[in-house]
């Protein structure tokens, strides 16, 4: 009977202010998990390191050229060394002649080629296992974002519920408050009270109205909190009240064993890997690298063989200067060994290996951190859950002390004081009750926060 009360009460109050939605713990993660930005950024981010993971798997396949050129130009050749600095070199081939003559015809020269480190001493094995590290490090990334912001709606979300049980006890706290400044008013007309007793009535239920009005802009701002880690368009949700006067089952059954680890030492755990991943990586640079490549190579030319000994056996013409007529195959296999790069990725790997060791580190404090969180949590979930239990006992004693003193007052046994003081006090009891009741449940979700296993909180609802 109670709780429908409550239930009609509540739904009165946010009737009166607006429309407002009813939302479910439940609804309010699914819809936070789905729409939040960082959330969808990190899914993004594991995408993508798994297309990684495929291109550092086709990185193992062989290289395959095709090149195909058509030119026109003159073909004097000259004695003497020549680098082709920067790639700038001309590859025109021919007699080294007594002197410069411009004869010219058409060239062309076809080529396929082929190159394939096919043995690189597990340089391109360890790349493929670094980048499915990788994979896992952005998917435990990605893991420990949700939870955390699980964590933070359902806070959120039982802040919104405190604020809207504490508008609850603010209005029955101001209704309270104007039944008897009517009454007070009455027995002033009729002579019965002094007429301070209605002005300070009428003070008190100004004071009540402020205190809602203060609740409705508390109930405002742990609304907007919840819209946005929901990420959402700004609205007013009403929180399920179906758990506020119950105590989590675990309490009771007993904490179910816990034997997977944290998300946050997860993802610590995934960034050590990866970084002892690129250790093993460095040091493979230190060996050489084994290709095998093949290349088979058309070329044309406008110039007769006899050119050498008649310099006008040459044709202009352009099909006489592309059609091919000599190819030429190479095959062969080699091997390319910078001596110096062992020295060069041992630094390399040694400032990796700091790098892991700091990773370690931070993985240290923050278990340390959570030990400390989780046994912080025990000790506030054993004082809530004593407050649980005072809390109603506070609120019945609270409440016969109204009952009595108004009834004094309604028959001039005492004055308006000792009524207002009564108030005063069932209105602090039953805001405590919800904060209590409250607390017991912030409570476990610290422990659930500590612990990184959010089904015991959600399979709750």
């Amino acid at each position: 009977m109670y709780f429908k009360k409550i239930t009609i009460l509540f739904l009165l109050i946010f009737a009166s202010i607006g429309y407002a939605q009813t939302l479910s713990l439940k609804e309010a993660i699914k819809t936070g998990l789905e729409n939040y930005g960082s959330i969808r950024a990190k899914n993004n981010y594991t995408n993508a390191s798994k297309e990684t993971l495929k291109q550092s798997r086709r990185d193992y396949l062989p290289n395959l050229n095709l090149s195909a050129q058509q030119d026109y130009g003159t073909v004097n050749g000259q004695n003497g060394p020549l680098y082709g600095f920067g790639g700038l070199g001309v590859a025109s081939s021919g007699l080294p002649l007594p002197e410069q003559n411009w004869n010219s015809a058409f060239g062309a020269l076809y080529l396929v080629n082929m190159n394939w480190d096919f043995f690189t001493f597990g340089k391109t094995q360890e790349k493929i296992n670094l980048s499915k590290i990788d994979v896992q490090a952005k998917e435990k990334d990605l893991q420990q974002e949700k939870f955390q912001q699980e964590i933070k709606i359902s806070a959120a979300y039982l802040n919104l519920l405190a604020s809207q049980r504490l508008l609850i006890s603010q209005q029955k706290n101001l209704d309270r408050a104007e039944v008897f400044k009517k009454t007070a008013a009455a027995r002033v007309k009729n002579g019965l009270l002094a007429g301070v007793d209605s002005t300070l009535a009428t003070a008190e239920v100004s004071k009540a109205k402020i205190a809602l009005n203060l609740a409705k802009n508390f109930v405002k701002e742990q609304n907007n909190k919840l819209v946005d880690l929901m990420g959402v368009a700004p609205q007013d949700f009403v929180a399920d009240t179906l758990f506020v006067t119950q105590i989590p089952k675990e309490f009771i059954q007993g904490n179910a064993a816990n034997d997977s680890l944290h998300p946050l030492l997860q993802l610590y755990k995934t960034k050590i890997d990866y970084s002892n991943q690129q250790v093993k990586l460095f040091k493979r640079f230190y060996y050489p690298t084994m290709s095998a490549f093949g290349v088979l190579q058309t070329r044309a030319s406008g110039f007769d063989n006899t050119y050498a000994s008649d310099q006008t056996a040459f044709s202009r013409n352009y099909w006489d200067g592309v059609n091919p007529d000599r190819t030429n195959y190479l095959i062969g296999v080699g091997i390319t060994w910078n001596l110096t790069m062992p020295f060069r990725s041992s630094k390399q790997v040694s400032a990796q290996k700091f790098v892991s060791q700091a990773l370690q580190e931070e993985y240290n404090q923050a278990d340390r951190e959570l030990k400390s969180q989780l046994n912080f949590a025990e000790d506030k979930i054993k004082i809530t859950l004593e407050n649980y239990a005072e809390a109603p006992i506070q609120v019945d004693a609270a409440k016969r002390a109204y009952i009595q003193k108004s009834t004094l007052y309604k028959n001039g046994l005492t004055d308006l004081t000792d009524l207002t003081q009564t108030m005063y006090v069932l209105n602090r009891a039953e805001i405590d009750r919800d904060i209590v009741n409250n607390n017991v449940w912030q409570s476990y979700l610290l422990k659930v926060a500590a612990t990184g296993n959010f089904d015991l909180f959600i399979n709750e609802f």
